[in-house]
């Protein structure tokens, strides 16, 4: 594991308990690298979630190893500051909020962790700050729409100061708005304040502003890259079930009758090139 590297995933194998032990994940390597923002895509049944879960120490590896900054995820005595390192947000935000208001819920894990009340207190401070809820400091969380309530499930674990945050879905449960605001702030939060984000989803156009995609089928890493070296192999990842973004599958329909264009991942980039064809015409 180099020093760049926060996560690292070598050799990992992974089956729930049951009659028939199938196998979720299959000799799974992966790195993630410091400040990276990691988007990890597949259908349902991929083994993606179940990764999250192992990442977080929630999920112990049948075999194999998870190195989480250098600390092996099977050592019991180290779980704690696993997860101080690596956070994790879940698909629905009313299963992580349990506090009366905003604040008490984002003191929550510190309370957990025996912080100082002074220092709880800027913590708290800042990680609403961040998130953009200042002002719903003292609102009780069931008045929050779901975006909102996601917000706070971050500064959540922000306030944990974490290496990485991990956003297992949690976008799935959210109107286009609800996503695209979650999906700004942790790109924000990437940028700015250099935290880590994985985040797994099952939506390509969630994955075009990462680092790193890796692509999930059958518990196996099926292919990895950049964003360009994935979504431009349109044919393999619809053959394995996954779409694509919306403009790299106009553009790949338009080269199927003849219309060839430059390869492009944004919606407003396709726009552009269509309109100079067309001014051309």
């Amino acid at each position: 594991m180099s020093e760049e590297s926060l996560l690292a995933l070598r050799h990992v194998s992974f089956s729930y308990e049951g009659e028939e032990r199938v196998p979720v994940l299959k000799s799974v390597d992966l790195t993630i690298e410091k400040g990276s923002f990691v988007s990890i895509l597949g259908h349902n049944g991929s083994g993606k979630s179940t990764m999250a879960k192992l990442m977080n120490a929630l999920l112990l590896p049948e075999e194999g190893t998870i190195l989480v900054s250098g600390i092996d995820t099977r050592d019991g005595e180290m779980l704690w500051e696993v997860r101080r390192h690596v956070g994790m947000v879940f698909q629905n935000p009313d299963n992580q909020i349990v506090g009366a208001t905003v604040e008490d819920d984002v003191a929550f894990g510190l309370e957990n962790m025996g912080v100082d009340p002074q220092e709880m207190r800027k913590r708290i401070d800042e990680a609403l700050h961040a998130v953009g809820m200042e002002k719903y400091r003292t609102t009780q969380p069931y008045r929050l729409s779901g975006g909102q309530k996601q917000r706070i499930a971050i500064a959540g674990i922000m306030a944990m100061r974490p290496s990485a945050i991990i956003l297992d879905e949690a976008t799935a449960m959210l109107d286009p708005q609800g996503r695209q605001e979650v999906m700004l702030l942790a790109r924000r939060l990437n940028r700015e304040e250099g935290i880590t984000i994985i985040n797994i989803t099952h939506f390509p156009e969630e994955a075009v502003f990462s680092d790193h995609v890796t692509v999930m089928n059958a518990g196996e890493v099926l292919m990895e890259g950049t964003p360009h070296d994935v979504f431009s192999q349109v044919e393999r990842l619809q053959a394995a079930g996954l779409d694509v973004p919306f403009a790299v599958r106009v553009r790949h329909e338009l080269a199927a009758q003849g219309i060839n264009l430059p390869f492009v991942l944004h919606q407003e980039e396709l726009v552009e090139h269509v309109c100079r064809l067309l001014s051309t015409r």
